[in-house]
């Protein structure tokens, strides 16, 4: 087990290196996690809002039948039936009880929902915290790798004018495609590191 263990260390320290020195990939992963647990609560207020109407539902049926019942106490009374009376007295009782507790069931469900969408909105303010870092990263990071190549980039304009490139928009035609070629590239490296 020692083995695994140390490779297992290693990997994670090499994947945070990785991550310390690409902070728009680990930025990314935070960004998608924060949209899985968005869509988790906006699931949970769903389904607890299905259960706020359904016990709303219950509560106004059980109010309905209390009145019926309480409509045959003054029934039973007026036509001398005591031992009737006292039968829908108990029965409506009852209903009361079980009114009261889908009452505190249904407050219970709201305070959930309450609960759910102040998460769903730190959710969301934490995404566009990620989102302002994750766009500040990239600026960094482009504002590296352009002075990385400041010294390629002096030759450019010889070899522009040299291949009939000279329109002075040239090197901003391939800057899409060569993002592209980037985030592919590190993600292969990410792979060859899990792999090695």
């Amino acid at each position: 087990m020692g083995l695994l263990d140390d490779l297992t260390k290693f990997l994670e320290t090499r994947l945070d290196e990785f991550l310390k020195n690409n902070p728009h990939l680990e930025l990314q992963a935070l960004e998608e996690q924060l949209k899985e647990e968005e869509k988790e609560a906006i699931r949970l207020v769903l389904d607890l809002q299905k259960q706020e109407k359904k016990l709303e539902n219950e509560i106004l049926a059980i109010a309905e039948d209390v009145k019926l019942w309480h409509h045959r106490i003054d029934k039973a009374r007026a036509g001398n039936r005591e031992d009737l009376a006292q039968a829908a007295q108990e029965k409506e009782a009852s209903l009361l009880r079980l009114g009261n507790q889908r009452w505190g069931q249904m407050k219970a469900v709201q305070e959930k929902i309450q609960k759910a969408r102040e998460l769903i909105e730190e959710v969301r303010k934490r995404q566009k915290e990620v989102k302002a870092k994750a766009r500040a990263a990239q600026a960094n990071q482009q504002a590296t790798n352009s002075n990385v190549t400041s010294g390629w980039n002096a030759g450019e304009s010889y070899y522009n004018q040299g291949f009939g490139y000279g329109t002075g928009q040239s090197k901003y035609a391939f800057d899409d495609l060569e993002e592209k070629f980037r985030n592919w590239e590190v993600e292969e490296e990410l792979k060859q590191m899990k792999e090695h």
